[in-house]
């Protein structure tokens, strides 16, 4: 026996804080997101607004049409984020090996701890014991042999929730006769085009392996592999250093047409992006652009530099491309850097080590903030750490936008 892996998936996650925490919303369609006469989708929705056809990701609008009657709510992430640290703090103590997903969300590699199958249901109804008492909340928990069959053993009897599957021949009998949608990375596009194959259930997939291949390349090997239950992944922790990019984005309440006001944006998410940066010791040799605009046509530029260690330097960077792209309505804009390597592999220029380089920057970023505050009226001083909460960035933009 390789693995023993135990995912567990929270119920609901925000919503189910906020009715741990008001009583009063209990039994009611609540929503977290955007509110009805806002921009933005659905972060998690109550299973009452379920039963209504709300789900995550939805246009909150669309949301709104199928629920009139719901509670609408913003998240309240720094609540959320206290919450997660309880969740990963039990589930670490059964875990030899964790991989988080979400706030919500997680592999445990459990082997060690475990030693075999019933083991492991005994850890996997503890975990759902000790969530029910210490945190009043309830989580889905599935047991299985791979992270494939683990996921799914979770969504098997949500809410609240334990299944198991033990081996891949226990993983096919359960799957086989399901849709192609239901293993993992099969997504709406790719179930489409292996239904225009005349494919639509595992069991397809398993009698015609080189269709699949043929019409999705690698992905299509992946996916036959998973309709056979074969998925050897381990539990592999994050680590911060292996992000591949760091970014922040904003979206307007209504289309901004103003390109100085987009560049004064670009400002603040160059602070949000270079803080982020700093806080996992990453440095950027590249800085991306994106936009959507109204018709909700998205782009993206990017641009290599020789350093994007500060929030200047993202914010030179991002504010030339912005110049450069098509100017018209924008309901979306985004600022990040890529190209990451970590302290140690940092190459000083000759300005880093004999010049003062990070002297001037810091001045001039200071200096581009007086005109912000200047401008619009803003108070950073003493204030700018708040700015990174992801509310008071979104508050202080459409402030920007109103007052522009």
């Amino acid at each position: 026996m390789n693995q023993i892996i135990i995912h567990v998936d929270m119920d609901a996650f925000f919503a189910a804080v906020e009715i741990r925490d008001n009583p009063a919303l209990s039994c009611r369609p609540l929503i977290i997101g955007s509110l009805p006469h806002e921009r933005g989708v659905v972060a998690t929705a109550s299973y009452e607004a379920r039963k209504f056809g709300v789900h995550s990701a939805m246009n909150i609008k669309d949301a709104y049409r199928l629920c009139p009657q719901g509670v609408y709510m913003h998240p309240d992430m720094d609540k959320y984020k206290a919450v997660s640290m309880q969740l990963h703090a039990i589930w670490h103590e059964y875990a030899s090996a964790l991989q988080a997903i979400a706030f919500d969300e997680a592999y445990l590699d459990v082997r060690e701890r475990a030693k075999n199958f019933d083991g492991a249901r005994r850890i996997g109804l503890e975990i759902k014991r000790r969530i029910r008492e210490e945190l009043k909340l309830t989580c889905s928990v599935g047991v299985a042999y791979s992270k494939t069959a683990a996921k799914t053993a979770s969504e098997e009897k949500k809410p609240d929730g334990y299944f198991e599957i033990r081996s891949p021949e226990e993983f096919v009998r359960l799957m086989r006769e399901r849709s192609v949608r239901a293993l993992y990375t099969v997504g709406e596009k790719t179930a489409q085009k292996l239904q225009q194959n005349g494919i639509y259930t595992v069991r397809d997939i398993q009698e015609n392996q080189e269709t699949v291949i043929r019409l999705l390349g690698k992905q299509g090997q992946w996916i036959t592999q998973l309709a056979f239950g074969i998925d050897d992944r381990p539990v592999t922790p994050y680590r911060p250093e292996d992000a591949k990019s760091i970014g922040r984005e904003v979206t307007f309440q209504k289309d901004v047409d103003d390109y100085e006001l987009l560049k004064d944006i670009l400002l603040l998410l160059a602070l949000c992006v270079n803080r982020r940066a700093k806080k996992v010791g990453l440095h950027g040799k590249g800085v991306t652009l994106k936009l959507t605009y109204a018709d909700m046509k998205s782009v993206s530029r990017s641009q290599a530099v020789l350093s994007a260690d500060t929030a200047t330097d993202i914010y030179r960077a991002a504010a030339e491309m912005l110049d450069r792209v098509e100017h018209r309505p924008v309901r979306l804009v985004g600022a990040g850097i890529y190209n990451l390597s970590g302290e140690a592999d940092r190459q000083l220029s000759f300005d880093d080590v004999f010049g003062d380089t990070v002297l001037r920057k810091q001045e001039e970023m200071e200096g581009l903030l007086r005109g912000l505050q200047q401008k619009y009226g803003l108070d950073f001083a003493g204030n700018l750490e708040k700015i990174y909460h992801s509310d008071i960035l979104h508050k202080t933009v459409e402030y920007m936008r109103r007052h522009s």
